[in-house]
Formats: C-alpha cells, sequence, structure tokens
C-alpha cells in the first residue's frame, strides 16, 4: 500500500515482482493512474480514488509553489492531504480484507497500521526515506541543513508527529470501524515505537548509512528497482542517442512547476552555451524543447537511458537519485521540494555532483558552469562510476522477502 507521485509507487512493482517470482501473490494498492505499472510487473491491482497529478494542478496544489520553504510547504501539504486520507480510508480497508499481510509504504503506514490491527494481520513498513528521527541529520522531508544532535533528533520527532497529524481526521471513525478503542492522535505512533514495529527501507546504506542511534527493527536493504523489464528505448530516442555524443537527460519527474516555458527555456540555452545535447522529459512540470541537438520525452525506462547520457540533471527525487546512481553518470541535483534538498546534498557530498541548484534559484549561467563541470572533470564521472558499481551489487529485495516469510 502507497500513496504520492510516481516516484512514491515505481520502487514497489520491482519489489512486488520479486515476491511474486517466490510465490507471493502480491496487489499493489494505490492510485489509479499507476495501474499499468502494476500490469507491466506482473503483479495485482487495487486502485486509490485519489489522483495525484490533478491534486497538484489544482488550485491548492499550485498554492505550494507559494511556499519558499520546506517547512511552508510540509504545512500547505499536511492540510491537503488531511482531506485526503479520508477519501482512501474505504479502498484501503475493502483490498486489506483479502489480504494475509499488508507491507505500508510511510506515506499510509498510520492508516494501513490501524487496518491489520484491526483485521488482525500482520504488517512491515517500507520506507523509500529516512523518516525515522536521529542526531546523525535533519529530517530529509523538511528539506533543510542540521540542526546539531538535539536539534535534529527534536525536529525528527516533531515531523513524525505532524504526519501523524495528517491522519487525524480518518483515523477515530476507522478505529471505531474496526472495533478498536479510541486513542489520542500521538498514541498509534507511540505504540509502533513501542512494540518495535519493523520497518525496512529501500535506499543503499552506501548512499545514506543507517544511523547509529535508530533502535532495533529499523533497517536498511539496497534500492529497490521500479520494474521495467527489458523495455525498450523508443526509436525516436534510440536515433537522437546514435546520432550524436553522449547527451544530458533532464527531467523534474513529478515535480511541477509554475512556468514549464521559462524553464524549458533556461535549459536549453544553458546546455547549448556548455556545447551539450540534451534529452528533456516532459513529466509533470510540462517541459518541452526544440531542435536538432534536443530531444522531448515522456515516460521512459531510466535504467535504459541514463547509462547512455553524459550526465543526469533532475529533481533529486529519491527515485531519479538511485536511477542516477546505479546507471554510474555524474549529476546536476535541482532539488524542488520536500527531501529532494536531502538527496540532492548526499549526491554533492559522494561526490558524484559538483552542487545543489534549487529551482527557484536555477539560472542559465548557474547551471552552464555546473554542467561544465559534471561532464569535463573526470573525477565527478570515476566517483559515479565506481559507486554505480557497487550499488548494482547490492540486493535490496531478499531482505524483504526474508521478513515477510517471517510474518
Amino acid at each position: 500500500m502507497t500513496a504520492g507521485s510516481r516516484g512514491d509507487v515505481a520502487p514497489f512493482t520491482g519489489l512486488g515482482h520479486g515476491l511474486a517470482r517466490v510465490g507471493h501473490q502480491v496487489t499493489l494498492v494505490t492510485h489509479g493512474r499507476f495501474a499499468p505499472l502494476a500490469a507491466r510487473a506482473g503483479i495485482g491491482f487495487h486502485a486509490l480514488p485519489v489522483d495525484p497529478r490533478a491534486e497538484l494542478e489544482s488550485s491548492r496544489g499550485r498554492a505550494l509553489h507559494r511556499s519558499t520553504t520546506g517547512v511552508g510547504k510540509l504545512v500547505r501539504v499536511v492540510s491537503m492531504a488531511r482531506e485526503l486520507a479520508v477519501e482512501m480510508v474505504d479502498d484501503l480497508v475493502a483490498a486489506a480484507r483479502v489480504s494475509d499481510a499488508l507491507l505500508l509504504s510511510g506515506s499510509v503506514a498510520p492508516l494501513g497500521h490501524a487496518i491489520a490491527e484491526g483485521l488482525r494481520l500482520p504488517s512491515l513498513g517500507l520506507n523509500l526515506q529516512p523518516l525515522a528521527p536521529t542526531r546523525e541529520f535533519a529530517p530529509p522531508m523538511l528539506g533543510t541543513g542540521s540542526w546539531g544532535h538535539l536539534g535534529n533528533r527534536v525536529a525528527g520527532l516533531g515531523l513524525n508527529l505532524a504526519v501523524e497529524q495528517v491522519f487525524a481526521s480518518a483515523l477515530p471513525p476507522l478505529r471505531a470501524r474496526l472495533g478498536l478503542p479510541r486513542t489520542g492522535t500521538t498514541a498509534p505512533l507511540r505504540t509502533r515505537e513501542r512494540r518495535g514495529w519493523p520497518v525496512l527501507h529501500g535506499f543503499s546504506p552506501q548512499v545514506v548509512a543507517r544511523p547509529r542511534d535508530w533502535r532495533a527493527g529499523l533497517d536498511v536493504t539496497g534500492y529497490w528497482w521500479p520494474y521495467d523489464g527489458d523495455a525498450p528505448l523508443p526509436d525516436h530516442l534510440l536515433r537522437f542517442l546514435e546520432a550524436g555524443p553522449p547527451p544530458v537527460f533532464v527531467g523534474l519527474g513529478s515535480a511541477t512547476v509554475p512556468d514549464p516555458a521559462r524553464v524549458s527555456a533556461e535549459i536549453v540555452r544553458a546546455l547549448r552555451r556548455a556545447g551539450l545535447r540534451g534529452v528533456v522529459q516532459r513529466g509533470w512540470a510540462g517541459l518541452s524543447v526544440t531542435g536538432d541537438d534536443m530531444l522531448t520525452v515522456d515516460e521512459v525506462p531510466h535504467s535504459a537511458l541514463f547509462p547512455r547520457t553524459a550526465a543526469v540533471v533532475h529533481h533529486a527525487g529519491a527515485g531519479t537519485t538511485a536511477a542516477g546512481l546505479r546507471a554510474g553518470v555524474p549529476a546536476v541535483p535541482v532539488p524542488v521540494q520536500f527531501d529532494e534538498s536531502f538527496w540532492a546534498a548526499r549526491l554533492v557530498a559522494l561526490g558524484v555532483a559538483p552542487q545543489a541548484l534549487p529551482l527557484r534559484r536555477l539560472r542559465v549561467d548557474t547551471l552552464e558552469a555546473a554542467l561544465l563541470r559534471v561532464t569535463r572533470e573526470a573525477e565527478y564521472r570515476t566517483r559515479a562510476r565506481e559507486l554505480g558499481a557497487r550499488i548494482r551489487a547490492e540486493d535490496g529485495v531478499t531482505p524483504v522477502l526474508e521478513a515477510v516469510d517471517r510474518l
């Protein structure tokens, strides 16, 4: 069970495919627009009613752009998500009633854990970000730097409590419906922690090491890769790749921007001033480029495209960050919101990106300078190639299979 944008869903298709291969019957429970991802992976699907893209393109979704800080955006998202959580309850319960165990992403864990308790089902958390509080870094979703050991820990606890507030309207009637006793808003979180509820994290320990102060039951497994089989690249993209030197990929994933035409124009100018060809993904931002040296693409398998690029310029979402690292190519992260600043900072710290360029401050000259560094200074590609080889050798699926067997 998961909710959110494509990056919150796609990794679970590969994980679900791995579970199915060893004999489990797997159902992906998420928004209806992602049904094709489940079909491609050969797993079942149960649709949730909310369309995340429509929400982001609504008036309240566009209002997110008026917040200039991670905290400000998070406050707006919490308000919007409280209403949407209520809409998803019926389908989450319906899917759970025909299941033997629930595997819950961080975006639905409070609801899913209550459903599992009410239906007496075992459950397991599956997080794509390090959400548990730690002294070692500030909460990734706030998009800020470190606040010191004590500040990081306090901020992490505060964020976890804020997430519980998202479900404050949905949980009381759900618990009553399932015959569970009434509780305070934060009591379910305390119960999960006290019982050591197991949570596995789908990222590489070489990218974010398991914090030393995490409790037992919080483990880092390695990445869970989206399932794309041997999906080929489109013919027009293959022709473009073969017509010249490796291009730079540019994409903002599921992020939306207030002025896609301006952003597209600045990307093209920076690429051309750096003497580079570009493959620009339209994405939810609606980017578009033209010219013999530029190509606009829609959804393409990153696993097939990224190894054929000179570098990747992306929003530093967890999934796209992982795909670039797996491909062994250097990056220019352009974080837009939430945990993207955290992953962008990790890329810089790992030496595979020269700097982060937040979208709100992106300019032609700064992007050009970053592109020149990342494509001409060999150490970025060398570090990316070495890290990519180590990440590709990891197996993030087997620890989940073992955890499901324990359930």
